[in-house]
């Protein structure tokens, strides 16, 4: 039943009037005995599919997007291999390259101080001006040396989140094809809910939402790399301060060392938050799709207090 186009039509039937009567209901859960209302559909927006392979359906969930394009959803398939296609080529191809012409170059550089320092030794008389272009080329292999640390901790971040939005596509497309083979629309435990909740993912899986599952570890997954990769390169900097220290060097240098670990420890700390976000999300989350899981059921029967003392049934009807 379409969340966004949900009328209830209310028909209040009076079964008790006197003093202290009530009323005795049988309800089978689900079904109200109206053929018409118990074959409406659930779910509306999800396409029903002639292929109803869970085999096919997770071959087919290997390929980027091919789960989604195998069961006709093809807008949401779409989108998923357009981005996996992007990560795929950011990763493996683009970043290669850099990180190819950053190695030609830093060894050209390398050649040159190996140059130099042996004209140094060689000859006293031009010792400074040796030396001055020495640091010269020492320093270019240092910069270098620093994007190809920040580039491979970007590469790593990408990676990350390539493997996670595949997780999430099988994930998807296994949450698919259940709900094609009809979504449970009966009221699950919160409690039970809320305790899954607090396994990553359990409490979607229990609540039959496998594509939010997959998105919760995608999330997950991704942070937790870009935690790690973001304190190698902090490491990393932190290294180069210290030797710094010790050389005794100028305050500029230390300076913008320090921006550095201050700028990825930032980075670092706000996966950090995000991941902790994320994981208290994911149980709210639980809790309120076990509280609505009912939502879409067509037929939803009250008993309410009547004016007069007695009770009333409530029967609200979806359509």
């Amino acid at each position: 039943m379409s969340y966004f186009r949900r009328l209830s039509l209310c028909i209040l039937f009076i079964l008790a009037l006197c003093g202290e009567g009530f009323c005795d209901a049988v309800i089978v859960k689900g079904k109200t005995g109206i053929e018409s209302i118990d074959t409406l559909p659930t779910y509306e927006w999800d396409v029903a599919t002639a292929h109803k392979s869970l085999a096919a359906t997770m071959l087919w969930s290997i390929l980027p997007g091919g789960g989604q394009f195998y069961t006709g959803h093809y807008i949401r398939g779409g989108f998923i291999t357009a981005i996996e296609l992007g990560l795929t080529y950011e990763v493996f191809f683009n970043q290669e390259n850099l990180q190819r012409k950053r190695f030609d170059q830093a060894k050209e550089f390398q050649d040159s101080v190996a140059v130099y320092t042996r004209r140094m030794l060689d000859s006293r008389d031009s010792l400074k001006t040796y030396q001055s272009r020495r640091n010269d080329y020492a320093e270019r292999i240092r910069e270098l040396s620093d994007k190809k640390i920040e580039s491979e901790d970007l590469r790593k971040s990408e990676l990350a989140w390539l493997v996670g939005l595949q997780v999430y596509g099988m994930f998807d497309a296994y949450g698919i094809w259940v709900n094609d083979r009809g979504h449970s629309v009966e009221r699950r435990d919160i409690k039970g809910a809320l305790y899954r909740a607090l396994v990553p993912g359990w409490g979607q899986m229990y609540n039959q939402e496998y594509g939010k599952a997959g998105l919760l570890y995608m999330g997950l997954f991704g942070a937790a790399v870009s935690i790690g990769s973001r304190q190698h390169v902090i490491n990393y900097y932190l290294d180069r301060k210290h030797a710094l220290e010790a050389e005794n060097s100028s305050g500029d240098e230390l300076d913008a060392i320090s921006e550095q670990i201050l700028y990825y420890r930032k980075n670092r700390n706000q996966y950090i938050w995000g991941i902790s976000l994320i994981y208290m999300y994911s149980i709210a989350d639980a809790v309120v799709d076990a509280m609505l899981s009912d939502f879409d059921n067509p037929a939803h029967l009250a008993l309410l207090p009547g004016l007069d003392g007695g009770f009333r049934a409530a029967l609200s009807v979806d359509f």
